[in-house]
């Protein structure tokens, strides 16, 4: 006895109402999907709960049944997909787009483009050469402290960048809060490793975080003297350098730098100038007669050479809110004597302002 084949109609009937998603599916899959982080589906301002549950069933069975006429009032549509959340992309801690400007306003990037410009100047015009560098430690805080000189100095540079290169150690410098204040170049100053010369800052790089800070004691004394004051170091103003290395704990290393003078050599001033344009004070400089206005930013081929001398500690308990004056006073112009012989004695061995 033969079968009856079923009517291929009834199969396609029979598949299609298996295929189709009953309304308890259709309405779980939109509820669920509201504890997703997406917007369930919404019904006349309805989203989640039985009665929410309730009113979405019997609209989505009437659009799903076909019913054109089964509408929320007002002909809104009823929205079954899950709509994805819009979030805000935040950065990943290793995303490139970081900044590495650090707290102090220093950008290691803009360091190493400083770095490959700078460093044909530094090795081939100031043919810079150092004695003693090792005794610059690779770790922990210390205080660079240095004679200056020059209309626009080239020593920090020179100094920032050989123990950069030559230690791998960054250094910061600290300098007059005016350096802040002119645009552009006190970003580029800060970017850079430029800090204010304030005790709170150096007592924070040098305690607190155990960096290399560099400053010039004789501030701008040393930077407006004239061509004939040369290697005659200034007052190393009331010695709050000895203070802070007092109350961080770390030693004070001296460097004595020659070249530096004859590479920008100022032959006179202009108060009347520099009080107009509220600077510290305007030099007229050899380079600037000789290059005109370039000069200013036009350096002679003068060779500097860089002596480390002894680091200097001191026997005094850190962390005092205060020490004593005259202490202070003393170690200051004891350091401030050590440098002045080295420098004679560096004087005394160069034969050449060129050639070293």
């Amino acid at each position: 006895m033969h079968g009856v084949s079923p009517d291929p109609s009834d199969i396609d009937q029979t598949v299609r109402q298996a295929s189709r998603p009953t309304d308890n599916d259709i309405i779980d899959a939109v509820v669920e999907s509201g504890h997703h982080g997406a917007p369930a589906a919404t019904v006349d301002g309805v989203t989640d709960g039985e009665p929410g549950r309730e009113h979405a069933r019997g609209a989505v069975r009437d659009v799903a049944h076909g019913d054109d006429q089964a509408r929320p009032p007002g002909g809104a549509s009823v929205s079954i997909l899950p709509v994805a959340a819009n979030r805000r992309r935040r950065p990943q801690p290793d995303d490139p787009r970081r900044s590495d400007v650090d707290e102090w306003g220093r950008s290691e990037h803009m360091r190493s483009i400083v770095r490959r410009l700078y460093n044909p100047m530094y090795r081939y015009w100031f043919r810079v050469e150092w004695e003693g560098l090792e005794k610059i430690p690779t770790h922990g805080g210390a205080l660079l402290i240095a004679n200056h000189a020059g209309a626009i100095p080239p020593d920090a540079p020179a100094i920032m960048h050989g123990i950069e290169v030559e230690l791998g150690r960054p250094v910061y410098g600290l300098a007059d809060y005016f350096f802040r204040t002119v645009p552009v170049v006190g970003t580029l100053w800060s970017r850079t490793g430029g800090v204010p010369a304030h005790p709170d800052n150096a007592y924070r790089l040098l305690h607190d975080q155990h960096q290399l800070a560099l400053v010039f004691p004789e501030g701008t004394k040393a930077t407006s003297k004239t061509y004939s004051d040369r290697y005659r170091l200034r007052r190393f103003g009331r010695g709050g350098f000895v203070e802070i290395a007092m109350k961080a704990g770390v030693p004070v290393i001296p460097i004595a730098v020659v070249g530096a003078e004859e590479s920008m050599p100022i032959l006179f001033s202009m108060g009347g100038v520099a009080r107009a344009l509220k600077l510290p004070y305007f030099p007229v400089t050899a380079n600037s007669l000789v290059f005109g206005p370039l000069g200013y930013v036009a350096y002679l081929p003068a060779k500097i050479k860089l002596r480390v001398l002894d680091p200097i500690t001191f026997d005094v308990e850190p962390g005092l809110e205060r020490y004593s004056r005259s202490r202070v006073m003393d170690e200051a112009e004891a350091v401030r004597a050590k440098l002045q012989d080295a420098l004679h004695d560096m004087l005394r061995e160069r034969r050449s302002v060129w050639f070293g």
